[in-house]
């Protein structure tokens, strides 16, 4: 089947991808005053919608901003989903921004205003990925640590670090020297019979995929938990994954160069991941 093409979905319309439409004063862009969630389509139809909104509005209050209202986000994402089934669309991606709309240069905002984009475009299926872990650090007591903002720039320059080497993610230490995250995964480390990914107080964003690798481990009979881990764990371990909504669990090939197999656990619960999240498309 063929992808479908870029959807682009703002303040209720469909557009084409390159109109104009978004006003150059909007805090988006100019401050990178937003939150985003990105989901994947499965069968057009847009897996984990309710936990992603509730994390939309957390890093909007977060961030101080208005929520979008609900009712509206939905709206909007069903519109897509249609016509990306209107238009045979496979696998993919649909992102949702809600910006804080148009407002001063400066860093006030304007109150009342706000902008809603719903995309959806086309992924390719999950492999093994290959990822460095770069010299910056995620800080776990910044104001906006653990929110899923669009203010990504560290995110671009540490994935372009990663890609400049063969890899395609970035991993991060906090401030403390302990394993984080990367750029737009949360990672997990396959050790004594056990998998292990850092505690949300580590700085992570607190990702829907690894929420729900946490919660559906125990029905497939793998221990899975939060431990804060050393940096060094990364580099010690003999098996690893990340996680995404993009993603599912994908097992680690190499970090640093650094070969590595998939675990048996990985392997477990990537197939446990993907069978429950076709079964309950809103868990």
């Amino acid at each position: 089947m063929t992808a479908a093409p870029l959807l682009l979905h703002v303040d209720g319309t469909f557009h084409e991808p390159d109109a104009p439409l978004v006003s150059a004063l909007d805090h988006g862009i100019t401050v990178g005053d937003g939150v985003f969630e990105t989901c994947e389509l499965l069968d057009g139809r847009t897996f984990a919608l309710t936990r992603h909104l509730a994390r939309l509005s957390r890093s909007a209050e977060g961030l101080g901003l208005e929520p979008p209202e609900e009712g509206r986000v939905r709206d909007a994402v069903a519109a897509v989903e249609q016509r990306w089934r209107e238009q045979g669309g496979g696998l993919g991606r649909l992102r949702i921004t809600w910006t804080a709309g148009p407002g001063p240069l400066g860093s006030d905002r304007t109150p009342g205003s706000g902008t809603l984009i719903v995309a959806a475009g086309p992924t390719r299926a999950p492999g093994p990925v290959r990822v460095v872990v770069v010299p910056w650090v995620r800080n776990e007591r910044s104001a906006i640590a653990g929110l899923k903002t669009t203010s990504y720039a560290e995110n671009v320059v540490a994935l372009a670090h990663a890609q400049q080497r063969g890899a395609r993610e970035a991993i991060f230490a906090n401030t403390r020297g302990e394993l984080c995250e990367g750029t737009g995964t949360n990672v997990f480390v396959e050790r004594d019979g056990a998998i292990l990914t850092p505690p949300l107080d580590s700085g992570c964003l607190a990702g829907v995929t690894r929420a729900l690798v946490l919660e559906w481990a125990a029905d497939a009979g793998i221990e899975v938990r939060e431990q804060t881990l050393p940096l060094a764990a990364i580099h010690e371990a003999e098996h690893a994954a990340l996680t995404s909504s993009t993603r599912g669990m994908t097992p680690i090939a190499a970090v640093d160069d650094r070969e590595l197999q998939p675990g048996p656990l990985t392997l477990r619960m990537a197939e446990e991941f993907d069978r429950r999240s076709r079964e309950q498309l809103d868990p």
